[in-house]
C-alpha cells in the first residue's frame, strides 16, 4: 500500500539525479549548521537554519508572512518553484520548515526521505562551497491557520471527544522524568509532563532506524491506530518546541492522509510555563 501522498516525499538518488536541475531548489535545514551544512553539504543547496531563519526571537514565534517571503527570495526560490528539504537530526527541522511552506500556501514542496542521515548513509558527494543564489520576488499565500493549532485550541480539545492530542516526545518527558532531550538540554519548562488526556507515541516510532526513512503504511496505521490516533479525529500534534511534532503532523497528515491534523508549535515550553495549565505526569 502507498502513501496517501507519496509526492512530498523524494529518494536520495533523486535528488542526486536532479543536482543541476534549475527547476528544483534543494534545501538543507539545520538546528545546528556548524556541524552539518558547513561541514558539507549537497551541492547547490541553500540553508536554512532553523532557529535564525524561520523564527523571531522577539516574538518567540514562526516567521510571518513577510519574513517568510524574504527568506524564500533570499534562497532563490518562486512560488510555483519544485523544493526538496532535507536535514539534519532525522529530518526534525526539515519537517518542521515543510509545515511552515505549507502554512504559507507553497504547493510542491517535498521532504528528502532519511535526511542527512541516509545520503551520508549512502557516501553520496557533499560539496563545502556555498552557491552562488540570485534573489528572487517571492510572494507568500495568506496563513493556513487550519494547519496550525494555539494555546486556546489545546484548552478547548481536553473536553472534546473526538480530538485527540499526540505527545511525540520521549516517554521520560511524557511522564516528567526530564524537561529536555539530550540531543538539546535548551529551553526548559518550568514543570515536567504532559497536556492531560495526550496519547504518548514518540516521533521516532515513525522511521526506521537503520536509514530514518519513514516506515510503511502499515506499520503506521499500527502505531497510531492501536493507540486510538485514527482518521476520524481532530488530531493536535505536539512536543517541547514544535519540530518533533511536525515530523509526525507530516507523517499522519500526507503519508497517512488524516484530514484533519494540526500542529501545536507552542508545545510543552509554552503549555509546562503558563499558569493555570493542567498537567499530568
Amino acid at each position: 500500500m502507498s502513501y496517501a501522498n507519496p509526492s512530498v516525499l523524494t529518494d536520495t538518488e533523486s535528488v542526486s539525479k536532479n543536482i543541476s536541475n534549475n527547476k528544483i531548489n534543494i534545501v538543507e535545514v539545520d538546528y545546528d549548521p556548524e556541524n552539518a551544512y558547513k561541514q558539507g553539504h549537497i551541492s547547490g543547496a541553500s540553508l536554512i537554519w532553523w532557529k535564525r531563519d524561520i523564527n523571531d526571537p522577539i516574538t518567540r514565534d514562526i516567521v510571518d508572512k513577510k519574513q517568510f517571503e524574504e527568506l524564500m527570495s533570499r534562497c532563490g526560490i518562486l512560488p510555483e518553484n519544485e523544493v526538496i528539504l532535507y536535514g539534519d537530526f532525522n529530518n526534525w527541522f526539515a519537517a518542521f520548515v515543510f509545515w511552515v511552506f505549507k502554512y504559507y500556501g507553497h504547493k510542491n514542496v517535498k521532504i528528502m526521505n532519511g535526511g542527512r542521515k541516509k545520503w551520508e548513509l549512502e557516501k553520496k558527494q557533499y560539496t563545502k562551497d556555498e552557491p552562488q543564489i540570485a534573489k528572487t520576488n517571492y510572494i507568500a499565500q495568506p496563513p493556513d491557520e487550519g494547519l496550525r493549532a494555539y494555546l486556546f485550541d489545546v484548552r478547548r480539545a481536553l473536553d472534546k471527544q473526538d480530538t485527540v492530542l499526540v505527545d511525540v516526545r520521549s516517554v521520560k518527558e511524557y511522564t516528567g522524568e526530564i524537561t529536555a532531550p539530550p540531543e538539546y538540554p535548551m529551553e526548559h519548562a518550568q514543570r515536567g509532563g504532559h497536556i492531560p488526556h495526550a496519547k504518548n507515541i514518540p516521533w521516532a516510532t515513525a522511521v526506521n532506524d537503520a536509514d530514518g526513512t519513514f516506515k510503511s503504511v502499515n506499520e503506521l496505521k499500527q502505531i497510531y491506530e492501536t493507540k486510538e490516533v485514527t482518521p476520524d479525529k481532530d488530531v493536535i500534534c505536539y512536543c517541547r518546541i514544535g519540530e518533533r511534532s511536525s515530523h509526525t503532523w507530516f507523517v499522519l497528515k500526507y503519508l497517512l492522509g488524516y484530514p484533519q491534523v494540526r500542529n501545536y508549535d507552542g508545545s510543552w515550553t509554552e503549555w509546562g510555563n503558563m499558569i493555570g495549565n493542567p498537567v499530568e505526569k
